[in-house]
């Protein structure tokens, strides 16, 4: 089954913890008609998300973008935001374009994390246009074996 993302409050959170929404979704016919651009925006701003043993990690393409046109946060509820601005090029006298097929504007993914991670240790790095963010998780408590003293 593909994943897609749904609307909660008004902001598109990817939630893979909310069967509800994955099955329902959450579309409303009184969106804005900006709706569709910013679809297109946050459609063009791929992000992979992958889980090991130790990390939830997301990397997403961002061709062309510096680390200081992107901002990572953590938000309450443990939703991670990715988030941007993809400038257009400016034009200088005499010049025109014949094609324009790159987006750009501002876009913004979000993601809830599941209740097992570290959100005070997330670390982002960006390398060759891509952008890998790492949410470490906690460990699971071993078991304690107790033991039994006869009075």
């Amino acid at each position: 089954m593909a994943l897609t993302p749904f609307l909660i409050g008004g902001s598109d959170i990817f939630d893979p913890f909310n069967i509800d929404s994955l099955i329902f979704g959450s579309r409303s016919s009184d969106r804005p008609s900006s709706y569709a651009h910013d679809v297109a925006a946050v459609a063009n701003t791929q992000v992979d998300w992958k889980e090991t043993p130790e990390a939830h990690i997301f990397k997403a393409n961002l061709p062309g973008l510096s680390k200081d046109e992107v901002k990572v946060q953590v938000e309450e509820g443990r939703v991670l935001q990715i988030s941007g601005e993809r400038r257009k090029e400016e034009t200088t006298q005499g010049e025109k374009w014949h094609r324009v097929e790159r987006v750009h504007g501002s876009f913004l993914r979000r993601f809830r994390l599941p209740e097992n991670v570290k959100v005070e240790e997330v670390k982002a790095g960006m390398e060759n246009g891509v952008l890998t963010v790492t949410v470490p998780k906690m460990q699971k408590p071993s078991a304690k074996t107790i033991d039994i003293t006869c009075n």
